[in-house]
């Protein structure tokens, strides 16, 4: 049961973000780029105030570890982050212009692309090895992708662009290794708001005067930013990318059951047989998980124990 910890996070991380349309439709009056800058300024903040009072000696052992490496580690571990603010960037900006301005449906096809793209790069890239059942998942997932893209091709761009983004980061992550999750997540959302912050003043609208703007950003800055990208770093430390990436259609599913039952976007026969073949896909790539825990506990129970009074006993 060592990786359930790590499951349970990743789960957690994605079934959070299939609620966000939830605080992020009530903003749909707001330009993308504002809704981003403030998302990203609000996390900045936060992260920078949690690590000076709670994180100081993490962040003095994480230089420490860094002003030990040798030059060639030291320049990948940049690229690693400096590359990862920069893709998160890129995914965020998308996902929420396009979960405003064109469905909701179209952001959940994305974390359905995504999970596919992020094994295929993990395959590659990172040589993370697959069982014949979870590349027969993989293809589940596809036929799924592409019956859903069947009614719409724009959505199906507009997934891929979303979904490369963070298939990206999260194999990029993976390699990010031997640094606190916390401090590693705070350079990436810190070094994402000073990216933006020479844009602001030529893009960004006026400053909005309502309580609501204010009090959605800070949830989003917090239960759908911070909380979430830990966890889903937290879970890279002890699962694969092709893993995570799979676990990662939580979110879509959720996220397109809320677009049918609470903002009433019309739903076809193909499309719910298109979400449930993805559905399926997930229970399979991560049965081998399950049954290899099955069978340990079942073996567990067959072993013979010791005791303290008859020296044996069976279990």
């Amino acid at each position: 049961m060592k990786t359930a910890k790590y499951y349970l996070a990743a789960i957690f991380a994605y079934a959070t973000w299939g609620f966000f349309s939830l605080v992020l439709k009530p903003l749909s009056g707001y330009a993308s780029v504002d809704i981003l800058f403030y998302r990203i300024f609000s996390c900045a903040i936060l992260m920078v105030f949690i690590t000076a009072l709670f994180k100081r000696a993490d962040l003095l052992k994480t230089f420490s570890n860094i002003k030990a490496l040798p030059a060639k580690q030291k320049r990948n571990m940049l690229l690693l982050n400096v590359g990862g603010s920069i893709l998160l960037n890129i995914n965020w900006f998308s996902f929420i212009y396009v979960l405003n301005h064109v469905s909701i449906k179209a952001t959940s096809l994305a974390y359905l692309v995504c999970p596919i793209i992020t094994t295929l790069l993990a395959y590659w890239l990172l040589h993370e090895k697959l069982n014949k059942i979870q590349w027969a998942a993989v293809a589940l997932s596809i036929i799924g992708c592409l019956l859903l893209s069947y009614a719409n091709i724009m959505d199906m761009v507009y997934g891929i662009i979303i979904g490369s983004s963070y298939a990206a980061y999260l194999v990029s992550q993976r390699k990010n290794v031997g640094f606190d999750k916390f401090i590693t997540l705070t350079f990436h959302i810190v070094l994402s708001a000073l990216l933006l912050l020479p844009f602001y003043p030529s893009y960004s609208g006026r400053i909005p005067g309502t309580t609501t703007f204010w009090v959605l950003i800070e949830v989003i800055a917090l239960g759908f930013t911070v909380i979430p990208l830990f966890l889903n770093l937290y879970a890279l430390k002890g699962l694969n990318s092709s893993t995570v990436g799979m676990l990662l259609n939580i979110n879509p599913i959720i996220a397109f059951a809320i677009a049918a039952l609470v903002y009433l976007e019309p739903i076809s026969p193909l499309q719910m047989a298109a979400y449930s073949i993805i559905f399926v896909s997930v229970i399979v790539f991560n049965a081998h998980y399950l049954l290899k825990n099955k069978q340990k506990q079942m073996h567990g129970r067959d072993q013979p124990s010791f005791s303290k009074d008859s020296g044996y006993s069976e279990a």
